[in-house]
């Protein structure tokens, strides 16, 4: 299996393991590798680290809040230019995320510091897209809005970006449903379903997350922990309890483990 979103210390909200000891719970579970993401500083160097003597692949990338300047292309091309694989927008400083309600450590840039992700600010994004196409890495959605996505999907594959994923799509932020991300992978992106969506989300039953992956296609879904939380499994553990309840819901299990494995694999490796 492959994780491609957990979340490991350092970081300024609580988490349950440090890079090193994330990566050694990837290895004990037998999984093929993950992806580190922070919401405060880019993972490029801390994979490479946390890798080092391990036998799972480890990559990083760059969330683009205020902490890197926001909407930054000079900090895209460093971290892309160090290994980075995937590139998220906007995340705990993003209006949708603070319009939710959702959780924003002490630190955070203050509401309202990031613009939205639209034509208002074309130059930058699309410079950054640039750089994601000519690095060949993972455009990842973030916490944007439907209407922010809806504007940088499309952007994102007419710049030659051949990787987008909508992160968490029906979680809290963005809150899509079924229909309106079935759109957008009609374009050729993927969706991202989580066991932090099974955990922790309010509604986001197994029998929900199930429903909205048939209505989507297995074929354009891919699963992750988005684990880390002092208050979540360790996240290899997640992310087979979610594998496992979608099984039990009636998905059939070779889409599943191809959710978890084949297709979040393929996204992140060259």
């Amino acid at each position: 299996m492959f994780d491609l979103h957990v979340h490991s210390s350092p970081c300024l909200l609580p988490r349950l393991a440090d890079d090193a000891e994330t990566v050694a719970f990837y290895e004990a579970a037998g999984f093929r590798g993950c992806v580190l993401k922070s919401h405060f500083e880019p993972t490029a160097g801390r994979a490479r680290a946390a890798r080092a003597g391990r036998r799972p692949a480890v990559y990083g990338g760059i969330v683009l809040n205020s902490a890197v300047g926001g909407l930054n292309p000079d900090a895209v091309e460093a971290s892309l230019a160090l290994g980075a694989r995937v590139v998220w927008m906007p995340t705990i400083d993003s209006h949708a995320h603070v319009d939710a309600g959702l959780p924003r450590p002490h630190g955070a840039a203050p509401v309202g510091a990031l613009p939205p992700v639209t034509s208002a600010n074309e130059t930058a994004v699309r410079r950054i897209l640039d750089l994601v196409s000519a690095a060949d890495a993972v455009l990842a959605t973030g916490h944007l809005s439907p209407a922010e996505i809806g504007w940088l999907v499309p952007a994102a594959l007419q710049a030659g970006v051949r990787r987008v994923l909508i992160t968490h799509a029906s979680f809290t932020v963005p809150a899509l449903d079924a229909s309106a991300t079935r759109s957008l992978v009609a374009l050729g992106a993927k969706a991202e379903v989580t066991a932090f969506q099974l955990l922790h989300q309010e509604g986001a039953s197994g029998a929900r997350l199930a429903a909205f992956i048939r209505a989507v296609g297995p074929e354009h879904c891919v699963l992750s922990s988005d684990a880390g939380q002092p208050d979540s499994p360790p996240a290899p553990e997640a992310l087979l309890r979610l594998a496992e309840t979608l099984v039990s819901e009636g998905l059939e299990r070779g889409d599943v483990e191809a959710m978890a494995s084949e297709l979040p694999e393929a996204l992140v490796t060259v």
